[in-house]
């Protein structure tokens, strides 16, 4: 089992951000964090490195579904996308698969609100 799924899309990077920011609205999920490695590594570690940026999505309701079946699920969360652009210009946008994140947690009803939400960043990459 893969631990994410990807698809590289036609938008330019910038696009693709706006993009995948709007179609995880559709789906009730807010980006809470983002996080700019491109800069990040520049800052830092004075590493010129492509366009990379790390987006926290969350969709509340299943957050406070998943909080209530497991307390400290919240190390887990939020759900990681990334969109990246590649060497050959191509931008890939790439989300975690949160059955295969949760297989370790041995909890029935987690697992079902991890598929509910794997269902819907699926529906988000395969929208794009």
């Amino acid at each position: 089992m893969s631990y994410h799924f990807s698809k590289t899309v036609s938008y330019d990077f910038d696009t693709a951000i706006g993009k995948v920011t709007e179609e995880l609205k559709k789906e009730g999920f807010g980006v809470l964090t983002e996080i700019d490695v491109q800069d990040t590594f520049k800052k830092k570690l004075d590493i010129d490195f492509r366009k990379y940026r790390i987006l926290g999505a969350c969709n509340p309701h299943f957050a406070y579904k998943a909080i209530q079946s497991e307390d400290k699920i919240g190390t887990m969360l939020p759900c990681n996308i990334i969109v990246q652009e590649h060497e050959n210009g191509k931008v890939e946008v790439t989300a975690v698969d949160p059955v295969a994140s949760m297989m370790a947690i041995k909890n029935n009803s987690l697992g079902n609100v991890a598929g509910q939400v794997r269902e819907k960043l699926n529906k988000v990459i395969e929208s794009l």
